[in-house]
């Protein structure tokens, strides 16, 4: 039935297996170590070639500032019904109809954190602000980095364009 010396047989099998494992990890450790350090001198060793490149010194210029409102003044609401799809699986454009998300009906210029029947994160809750749109722009841009803390699980929109043809739309509804 049960072969103490069988059972013994393979479990030196097994642990001799194991050790001789360790024992050439550690030697291919040593022999092929290509972690840096530091030298004899103190100096320290990186891995890697330097590549010299022409021209590398420039400063990249930085890209004009676009003004938001201007964007905003010649958007198009056609458009930003379009982008709104985005925003459909959560938001709804019904007065009281909240979804995952707090109905968007009249939301430009309405207190933020507001809408009845809506759980907010307390950072929207507690912001004393409205949905200016100069914080809706932001917002959309970056829901988390403007309101750290919010339940919003949205990357937002990163084309300006696409921030104001979407609130040139919200402005059309509830208004």
């Amino acid at each position: 039935m049960f072969d103490t010396m069988t059972f013994t047989k393979v479990l030196g099998a097994f642990c001799g297996t194991f050790l001789l494992y360790l024992l050439g990890g550690f030697a291919a450790e040593k022999i092929y170590h290509t972690g840096g350090g530091h030298g004899k001198h103190g100096e320290e060793h990186v891995q890697g070639y330097l590549i010299p490149v022409e021209g590398g010194e420039e400063e990249a210029e930085p890209e004009p500032e676009i003004d938001f409102m201007e964007v905003l003044a010649s958007a198009d609401a056609g458009k930003g019904e379009g982008v709104f799809n985005k925003c459909k699986a959560c938001h709804k454009l019904d007065d009281g109809a909240n979804g995952v998300g707090p109905h968007l009906y009249s939301l430009v210029n309405r207190e933020i954190g507001v809408v009845d029947g809506f759980g907010y994160s307390e950072v929207l809750a507690t912001s004393g602000e409205a949905w200016t749109e100069e914080n809706l722009n932001a917002f959309l841009e970056n829901p988390k980095g403007w309101a750290p803390g919010t339940k919003m699980n949205f990357n937002g929109l990163r084309k300006i364009e696409d921030r104001a043809n979407l609130i040139a739309y919200l402005q059309t509804i509830g208004s």
